[in-house]
């Protein structure tokens, strides 16, 4: 069984920085997409990034493209979330997301192509 432990995140102003981190257990997660995903209150779970297993393929959304920044450790069984001018409407709790099987770059956006998830993360943008 795969765990994904996240640390990272809190409180900035806007236009501050914030880096997440996740390590996975349980399994190597070398050869699969790793992902990162966000829920406001209220409202839908969001993609917000994804990297590919060799870490030279990424994923973003317009919202997060060109602020935010996914990278995998060496090992490739963590993932990292670098967030950068961040606005208060990136105010969510953060999830970190990993497949059970081999997934296409046309499905990494979708949260339904992830099995594992992360405990969550708290980050809260003031104005």
């Amino acid at each position: 069984q795969v765990q994904l432990v996240q640390s990272g995140g809190g409180l900035v102003q806007a236009g501050g920085s914030l880096r997440l981190s996740c390590a996975a257990s349980g399994r190597s997660l070398r050869i699969y997409w790793m992902a990162w995903f966000r829920q406001a209150p209220g409202k839908e779970r969001e993609f917000v990034a994804a990297i590919a297993p060799s870490g030279g393929t990424t994923s973003y959304p317009d919202s997060t493209k060109g602020r935010f920044t996914i990278s995998r450790g060496s090992a490739k069984n963590s993932v990292y979330l670098q967030m950068d001018s961040l606005k208060p409407e990136d105010t969510a709790d953060y999830y970190c997301a990993a497949p059970s099987r081999l997934i296409t770059t046309t499905e990494c956006n979708r949260a339904n192509s992830y099995d594992y998830w992360g405990q969550g993360t708290q980050v809260t943008v003031s104005s």
